[in-house]
């Protein structure tokens, strides 16, 4: 009876971890999709300018605007997923997410409806924005509510591989897209990935019901130790645990699109790059650092959260200069190589602990709010804002990438000031952290 009870979990577990995996790919697909479609469309079709800067610097004020909505996205679905449960919260993520990305795709342009344009693509990607910013907790404590002992590190950086998966596909989308001539991709070719996003949408909402309520969510309401007003609960005990969580996050996020989206516009816009040659260096790096992330995850369980996330941090400030020197040299192979060990290696241990290691700084009853506030606040300082950021950064400096670069080292800094306010985490009993 035993060895069928094992087998039982052990399948639970593989389900949990797809749901999560899938459920995370999707959502960040539709997110990603958005992001590169800013620097290469929105700033003409939705935000004409005569001067060109103006017109990405809106577009890119777009993609960022979410990212400060996405905290209250991450209150309002994380105070229903300690309340009611995860499952539930996710199936509402994922239809508000994949219904505003469909209807992106078929929004007239501001040439058509003038500025209700601009006005509709904001309200869509707003929406987009609520629904991420429940998301992500929920699908990592899908995962690591359902892992093994000893298993939490590497259960707990699937659901961060959905990140590359996701502009992984989005960035395929756009680059298979992107062969079409300049006209009709302008003209259509580009609504294509956003209206085809909503098969994927189907399929995450299914494997999703199908699921059950996390072990640790259903022994928690069993025992009666729901949180009445979690956000309340999650200020009031676990302040510490919310403000290392935020600057932690800020060097996961904030380099995060420095390398992966505003390298993009950069390169094709500043250096004189092909637009599908910087799009390949991007998908190279993606497809390197998702092969990356699990293994970092399974490292993490022998050797610990913090000398990974560390070592991937003051990586990460030692390569800021040397990365943008070597786009500098305009070579589409050295771009491509540059953008790997950024994005692929060096990103990878600091994102593949991050999810876990906020899960074990909370307690069950408030871990969907914890980890989802630290989260979506980190990502609100340090993530929308990155490119936009580092745009005005070159307006300002000339088109030098030295302040660029320094923000860079910035984001760096402020995360291993707060990692040292932690402790090791993986030994930690999940139920007492």
């Amino acid at each position: 009876m035993a060895q069928v009870q094992t087998e039982v979990s052990k399948r639970l577990q593989n389900k949990a971890l797809v749901a999560s995996l899938v459920g995370s790919s999707i959502e960040w697909f539709d997110f990603f999709l958005y992001g590169t479609m800013a620097s290469l469309v929105f700033n003409k079709l939705f935000f004409p300018s005569t001067d060109p800067t103006v017109g990405l610097l809106l577009s890119y004020l777009s993609f960022g605007l979410p990212f400060f909505i996405r905290p209250l996205g991450g209150i309002i679905f994380s105070h229903i997923g300690d309340k009611i449960g995860r499952k539930k919260t996710l199936v509402l993520t994922l239809s508000l997410m994949g219904g505003a990305t469909v209807l992106i795709g078929l929004l007239p342009d501001y040439n058509a409806i003038g500025v209700w344009a601009p006005i509709l693509l904001v309200t869509m990607r707003l929406i987009q924005g609520l629904g991420i910013g429940g998301e992500w907790g929920g699908a990592l404590l899908l995962a690591v509510e359902y892992s093994g002992k000893g298993r939490r590190g590497f259960f707990g950086s699937i659901p961060q591989m959905g990140v590359p998966i996701g502009m992984l596909l989005g960035t395929l989308a756009v680059t298979v897209m992107s062969s079409l001539p300049d006209e009709q991709f302008m003209s259509w070719g580009w609504r294509v990935p956003f209206i085809l996003s909503a098969g994927l949408v189907f399929l995450g909402l299914w494997i999703r019901n199908g699921l059950d309520e996390t072990p640790a969510f259903q022994a928690a309401r069993e025992s009666g130790n729901i949180a009445k007003v979690p956000i309340i609960d999650t200020f009031r005990y676990h302040w510490k645990s919310v403000l290392i969580a935020v600057g932690a996050k800020v060097v996961e996020t904030g380099p995060f699109y420095i390398f992966s989206t505003f390298v993009i516009a950069y390169a094709t816009g500043y250096l004189g790059y092909d637009r599908v040659t910087a799009l390949n260096a991007v998908t190279i790096a993606t497809l390197v650092t998702t092969i990356m992330i699990p293994y970092m995850g399974k490292l993490s369980d022998k050797l610990g959260r913090k000398p990974l996330y560390i070592g991937g941090t003051i990586l990460i400030i030692l390569y800021a200069f040397p990365y943008f020197y070597l786009l500098s040299l305009k070579s589409g192979v050295i771009l491509t190589i540059a953008t790997i060990i950024g994005l692929g290696i060096l990103w990878a241990p600091v994102t593949a602990v991050l999810g876990t290691m906020f899960s074990e700084i909370f307690s069950t009853n408030v871990r969907y709010t914890g980890v989802t506030v630290g989260y979506q606040l980190g990502a609100a300082l340090a993530g929308g804002t990155a490119p936009l950021i580092a745009t005005a950064l070159l307006a300002a400096f000339d088109n030098s990438w030295v302040p660029v670069a320094l923000y860079i080292v910035l984001t760096g800094v402020i995360s291993l000031i707060a990692i040292g306010a932690t402790k090791e985490t993986k030994d930690l009993d999940l139920d007492n952290p």
